[in-house]
């Protein structure tokens, strides 16, 4: 059965528009945990306590699903062929966040590829996971082949580049397991290099107090000036370490509708933002991630920028 099911879950996979499907065998994560320990200890997770949450969990997925056998990975490319502006008066969104939310497109289709799974092996026991449990997504995507870790600590894959959305189904079913692939950055420091705040501390560890995807997003409060000087724009996130990375020559346009950039997102006006009220920021954007900074962070945001002027 386990040899049937493998493949007819990839293939089911793909129909559902995923860009990449692996499989990695369920066990304890090692040497991650010890990364992640150091990782935790030198402060590097900043203010989002809840990474210590459930520290036992992210190393140990049998303990988010009780007789786990198996991790499937999957991996759907957001790519948009469209550029960031220079223009000093705009500002930038991270390419992830110009549609619709990523964490409520994949759900959807991770839900029924379970729901089908179901349908192949009756009384399977799966969890669905996308960026918002205590499930190590980059980490397990490495694992089950997908692409490795790039120094800037980003999931990089040989036909997508990184730009890729990441989620898990965790099943109590045994498959056939995929190999991990080789690290292929070599010794390019192109992420490290352009990284304006300096938020790489070394490679593959990331300072997430120093980056601006962190400061732009989820800190809370006012911003060190010493940081916020070297915004060059960015109001929601950050794609430079992304952008100069040799492996995104390699980027595809997405083929998922859903990612689609909503005509504000691309080259948001700094003062429009600025001066959002909180029913047009929920209008604008309703399904969208950007609603993760509140409409506090985003006007904070583009005041900064404004500043830097």
């Amino acid at each position: 059965m386990t040899r049937n099911l493998t493949p007819r879950i990839k293939q089911k996979a793909f129909e559902l528009g995923f860009s990449k499907v692996g499989i990695a065998k369920a066990e304890d994560l090692q040497p991650e945990a010890s990364r992640l320990a150091e990782w935790l200890h030198r402060g590097f997770h900043a203010t989002m306590a809840w990474m210590e949450n459930n520290r036992d969990k992210r190393v140990d997925v049998k303990k988010v699903l009780p007789g786990a056998k198996s991790v499937v990975s999957l991996a759907l490319n957001y790519f948009v062929d469209v550029r960031h502006s220079q223009e000093r008066s705009l500002g930038k969104i991270s390419r992830y966040a110009w549609g619709d939310d990523y964490h409520i497109i994949l759900t959807e289709r991770l839900e029924q590829l379970l729901a089908h799974i179901l349908v192949l092996q009756p009384g399977v026991k799966g969890k669905v996971y996308v960026d918002t449990g205590p499930v190590m997504d980059k980490v397990w995507a490495a694992r089950a082949g997908l692409g490795w870790q790039g120094k800037h600590t980003n999931l990089i894959t040989k036909e997508f580049g990184s730009w890729v959305f990441l989620g898990e189904i965790l099943l109590d079913s045994e498959l056939e397991y995929d190999e991990p692939v080789a690290d292929a950055c070599g010794t390019c420091t192109a992420c490290i290099d352009a990284c304006p705040t300096e938020a790489i501390v070394e490679p593959y560890v990331l300072d997430s107090a120093r980056c601006i995807s962190y400061l732009t997003i989820e800190h809370r409060g006012e911003i060190p000036a010493e940081l916020g000087r070297k915004f060059e724009g960015w109001i929601y996130g950050c794609d430079i370490c992304q952008d100069v990375c040799p492996w995104n020559r390699f980027q595809k346009p997405t083929e998922a509708k859903e990612f689609a950039p909503r005509a504000w997102n691309v080259a948001p006006n700094l003062k429009e933002i600025a001066g959002l009220t909180k029913e047009e920021f929920n209008m604008r954007y309703k399904r969208s991630p950007v609603k993760r900074t509140k409409r506090e962070g985003l006007t904070r945001n583009a005041e900064l920028n404004l500043g830097n002027r």
